[in-house]
């Protein structure tokens, strides 16, 4: 089986949309589904249905798959985190709403990302309510905007980063720049390494 390695940046330009930073392309065969691609990539169907912008659960034989290339610590998060409650998943999806309400989908994936790598991290509180609801923490639930109607991306986002995506890159920290008015805000400090929509993703 051949793979080809592709960056996220050269999908950006010639395919106007944006991938993990590892992919490889797959060509279906028959019997082929995405329940029984992602058993054997250790991906999740919901990863595979947002990194290659599917409605449905349909594919077709002869048709090429995007599979992201996710590293071992990934997939170690995704089945640890396979066992998130409806509540968590119902919460983190109010979370991207309030927070990554109109960016990209790969920016409200990556919202949802930071939340988790959180939990992980051993540096922040060990459940993702207790995350979300850490004072200060989050402009939407200071404001209310985490209680505004939430719409099927945020909820897409919030399984497609519980299955392992992160577009973030491992980032703790997300912000808008343009919201931050003092100069000297502890968040300035902080590195930065990704940048999708509005916001900033940072460690």
């Amino acid at each position: 089986m051949m793979r080809i390695v592709t960056y996220g940046l050269l999908v950006i330009m010639f395919f106007g949309y944006s991938i993990p930073a590892h992919a490889w392309t797959y060509q279906i065969r028959w019997g082929d589904s995405l329940y029984k691609l992602s058993r054997r990539f250790g991906t999740d169907v919901a990863t595979l249905k947002a990194v290659n912008k599917l409605s449905g659960d349909r594919i077709r034989a002869g048709g090429k798959l995007w599979i992201p290339d996710a590293p071992k610590q990934a997939r170690a998060q995704a089945s640890t985190l396979s066992k998130v409650n409806n509540g968590d998943l119902y919460l983190l999806a109010r979370l991207i709403n309030g927070e990554a309400r109109g960016e990209p989908f790969t920016g409200q994936v990556a919202v949802g990302a930071v939340i988790l790598n959180r939990v992980k991290s051993g540096k922040f509180p060990k459940t993702i309510a207790g995350n979300i609801y850490k004072a200060g923490e989050f402009e939407s639930v200071a404001n209310g905007q985490i209680w505004q109607p939430l719409t099927s991306s945020a909820v897409k986002a919030t399984k497609a980063a519980l299955g392992g995506w992160d577009p973030s890159g491992g980032a703790l920290y997300f912000y808008n720049p343009a919201k931050i008015r003092n100069p000297y805000s502890w968040i300035w400090s902080r590195k930065v390494i990704n940048r999708i929509g509005r916001h900033v993703f940072a460690v």
